[in-house]
């Protein structure tokens, strides 16, 4: 006759201290994506990785690990099964089931991250190349129900205007001792956008609903590359490298500025969303010419920007 083993997950802990987040992270599966058979009749394939979390009160010592292993394995197998379309979904999914086997737990999160790749062409040159991104989702399950989040981190180019800004006035200093007609200067550097510095930019945009977020995950992608001074490519040419340059000089901005785009967005491309959706919005620029970084966040419902960006004085017709 086998013992029966304590479980000692569920004795009572040393100090009694409930816990928020429990869990697992770091676990790696391959995750396939049906597509609309219009777009394209072979699946999206990811290596995407999970996390996924519950909540521990404080008169129980330990959450079961090998149930939230359990679920993500039990979760992808039906992802991969029955053709699932939507990378929230599987996460939802999942917390749902993390919540339903953990009877302790009054809160469940699955997140994931994965590569995503999709072709493109080079802005000049038109040369096929490929984008790379990173897709951030995520579910949260409650007794009350289930909020799912989809987004993406992308990066770019962007263009100090400060900067920007000096070089053109002593361009314009130049050209006045050189005896250049005043209209010609400005004309000249009104054509030319000048030298600023640079910084390599990286935006995450997401947004969470109830139940999956009525987005389109390519929309973001391209909200996010568009709210920096330039989209970079994989693949650069010469007249793409100029293109690029130019482009970004001619968009100068700064971290404040690409979230404020990034909002404005998603306002703009997303007009049946739920005010209560909440929109993240993050710009980080790896800076050319200091030793820190430049940072800018913004977490809002898509209400509040709405009403932001409506402005003082203005209806909402």
């Amino acid at each position: 006759m086998s013992q029966q083993l304590p479980d000692v997950q569920a004795s009572r802990p040393d100090v009694a201290v409930g816990l928020n987040d429990v869990g697992v992270t770091g676990v790696e599966k391959l995750v396939e994506l049906g597509r609309d058979a219009e777009d394209c009749d072979r699946p999206i394939v990811l290596m995407a990785e999970f996390s996924a979390f519950v909540d521990l009160p404080g008169g129980r010592k330990g959450a079961d690990m090998s149930r939230n292993m359990e679920v993500i394995d039990e979760t992808l197998e039906a992802a991969v099964a029955e053709p699932a379309y939507r990378v929230e979904d599987v996460c939802g999914d999942a917390a749902e089931r993390l919540l339903e086997k953990h009877e302790y737990t009054s809160r469940a999160e699955v997140g994931m991250e994965a590569e995503f790749v999709t072709r493109e062409r080079t802005p000049a040159s038109d040369q096929p190349t490929q984008h790379t991104a990173t897709i951030v989702a995520g579910a949260t399950a409650t007794p009350e129900g289930t909020t799912e989040e989809i987004g993406a981190r992308v990066t770019g180019m962007t263009v100090c205007p400060c900067s920007q800004g000096m070089s053109a006035a002593r361009a314009r200093e130049e050209l006045r001792g050189l005896g250049v007609e005043e209209d010609v200067v400005e004309t000249f550097l009104d054509r030319v956008p000048q030298a600023g510095h640079s910084q390599r930019g990286h935006a995450t945009l997401a947004v969470e609903s109830d139940g999956a977020p009525e987005v389109d995950l390519n929309d973001l992608i391209a909200l996010a590359r568009d709210a920096m001074s330039a989209r970079i490519y994989n693949l650069a040419k010469r007249p793409d490298e100029d293109h690029v340059t130019r482009a970004a000089h001619e968009n100068a901005r700064f971290v404040e500025d690409c979230v404020r785009e990034m909002a404005e967005g998603v306002v703009e491309r997303f007009p049946d969303l739920p005010d209560g959706a909440v929109v993240r919005m993050k710009q980080s620029n790896d800076e050319s010419i200091h030793q820190h970084n430049a940072h800018a966040e913004r977490v809002a419902t898509v209400g509040e920007l709405r009403e932001e960006l409506r402005g003082p004085g203005r209806s909402g017709d």
